[in-house]
């Protein structure tokens, strides 16, 4: 999904012989659910064994009953394939399930022209109702060409401002030799300019907003010269610090699509000379995939905040293999999250007078802040009333401090305010804040109280008729709740909520359940009060 975001459209690519496989079905889903302008090849139309009607039959079924092809294949299965087009005037039945204006003239008259169809089609292909199919082969070169010329005509550029502020994402960053990094962007609005200065916005694990800046020191547009302009991709050197995932403007309720991880570990490594190799490769493929969290832990080891075991398997043969670095991982355990129940408020007013260590006054107050807010860190003392270092060390305390609430979890959707300060000049230093600020922040939390949250999963399987019964006794004992349940012709899809923590099992039991035939697609979807038990 974060790929797909950046593209203009898609090609969705088949294979004549195997047909639709579940990854297919996968990959359709979330390219329907995404809207994006989708167009499908289906390849290997001149091997053995190619099908053509019957495969657009199984694309109806199984992946959606919005297409048609804009070519047809002679001698198919044989290395004579040939392709050609198909009328315009065959897509006017299947056009009419999308588009009122041609349903219109077929059932009224009179009949559309070819311009009206290729109106509807392109229109429809935009807003992803619509999938034109193409045969093909890309290895003979056949049926390449139509492609090209419909993803010409049918797939219109992202909408883009030329002036303005510029607006875009970091899709890709790569390491350079002296260290500094490239960064790949997608520029959807206004303009960037060497030797420019941006901003880089992106959200943490905590669901803080975190800000990235720089100048760019080199900027080379892809397939072009001079300034990048709205619409074109180009590498930017210069943003320390960037990341995949980074947002150039103002963040967008788009930007929050992915929900934050829900499995946590923490991986050491298995010879302990390399735990600071470990540590600084974690940090890295961090950099480069913003769907892995890592943040180092005081014993040495390393925590990862992921979103299933799958990602785990893969990063663990990512360090072997590309650092050679052989990692031991705990038992993965799904993320909890606390959240304050009400308003608590703590401070420690000139504790020098009773002897302890600390230079520094600090009273906190601890609030319930919007939900999907992460953290959030203001003040009601005088502007100046402490150092701007002072301030910076009680605020990244308090961040700091809130990974670990009052049940151990991390502490989420907070609203912590600074109402006293005080310090102590030429005595006071920025680590007596950091030291007496988690003391504090603790009593307010406490006096504040938490709840308790785990994530959930919104899930939707299809399975056999018959395995109806056993499936969904099955989701029931795990937890599940319905919102729904649609039978077909030859299967039966179900949907409905399920705790995080119980979708692994479920993923494991289905193929019994269903003879190897059930399909399941989860995603995260949020959170609920964690209930005793």
């Amino acid at each position: 999904e974060r790929a797909l975001e950046i593209l203009d459209g898609a090609v969705l690519v088949l294979s004549a012989v195997e047909g639709v496989q579940a990854q297919t079905r996968v990959l359709m889903r979330t390219l329907r659910r995404l809207r994006l302008p989708t167009l499908v090849f289906v390849n290997k139309v001149d091997r053995a064994g190619a099908r053509a009607e019957g495969l657009l039959d199984d694309v109806r079924r199984l992946l959606t009953p919005h297409v048609a092809p804009l070519s047809t294949v002679q001698d198919l299965g044989t290395p004579c394939a040939r392709v050609l087009p198909v009328p315009l005037a065959d897509l006017a039945e299947p056009l009419a399930d999308v588009d009122p204006g041609i349903l219109a003239a077929v059932v009224d008259g009179p009949a559309p022209t070819p311009s009206d169809l290729h109106k509807a089609l392109a229109a429809r292909t935009a807003d992803g109702s619509f999938h034109p199919v193409h045969f093909g082969s890309a290895l003979g070169g056949q049926g390449v060409a139509g492609l090209v010329d419909s993803l010409v005509r049918l797939v219109p550029p992202a909408p883009s401002a030329v002036g303005g502020t510029p607006r875009g994402t970091v899709f890709a960053v790569r390491p350079g030799p002296g260290g500094e990094r490239t960064a790949y962007l997608r520029l959807y609005d206004g303009e960037v300019t060497e030797r420019q200065r941006l901003t880089l916005l992106r959200r943490d694990a905590d669901g803080r907003t975190l800000e990235v800046a720089g100048r760019v020191t080199r900027l080379d547009v892809i397939g072009g010269s001079g300034p990048l302009t709205a619409g074109n991709i180009a590498a930017v050197t210069g943003l320390t610090g960037v990341r995949v995932g980074d947002r150039l403007g103002e963040l967008t309720p788009r930007d929050a699509q992915f929900a934050p991880p829900t499995l946590e570990t923490v991986v050491a490594a298995r010879r302990p000379e390399q735990a600071a190799r470990l540590r600084s490769a974690l940090l890295a493929l961090a950099d480069q995939d913003p769907l892995i969290h890592a943040r180092p832990v005081p014993d040495g080891t390393t925590a990862l905040l992921l979103y299933g075991e799958v990602q785990l398997e893969v990063l663990a043969a990512t360090l072997a293999q590309d650092f050679g670095i052989e990692a031991d991982f705990a038992p993965g355990r799904v993320r909890l999250l606390e959240r304050p129940r009400g308003v608590g408020e703590a401070w420690e007013e000139r504790p020098w007078l009773d002897g302890t260590r600390y230079w520094a006054t600090i009273g906190l107050r601890v609030a319930p802040g919007e939900r999907g807010s992460g953290g959030v860190f203001t003040y009601e003392t005088e502007l100046g009333a402490l150092p701007r270092a002072f301030h910076q060390a009680i605020e990244d305390t308090v961040h700091t401090t809130m990974r670990a609430g009052l049940c151990g979890a991390a502490v989420t959707d907070y609203r912590v305010t600074l109402i006293r300060s005080g310090f102590v000049a030429p005595l006071s230093t920025a680590g007596d804040f950091r030291g007496l600020t988690p003391y504090v922040l603790r009593r307010a939390l406490e006096r504040a109280r938490t709840r308790l949250y785990e994530p959930y999963h919104t899930f939707e399987t299809e399975v056999p008729l018959d395995a109806l019964a056993p499936v969904t006794a099955q989701l029931a004992s795990l937890g599940a709740e319905f919102t729904g349940t649609t039978g077909g012709s030859t299967a039966w899809v179900i949907t409905g909520e399920l705790p995080a923590r119980r979708v692994r099992e479920m993923e494991l039991r289905l193929p019994g359940l269903t003879r190897g035939e059930g399909m399941w697609w989860s995603r995260t979807s949020g959170d609920r009060e964690l209930r005793p038990h």
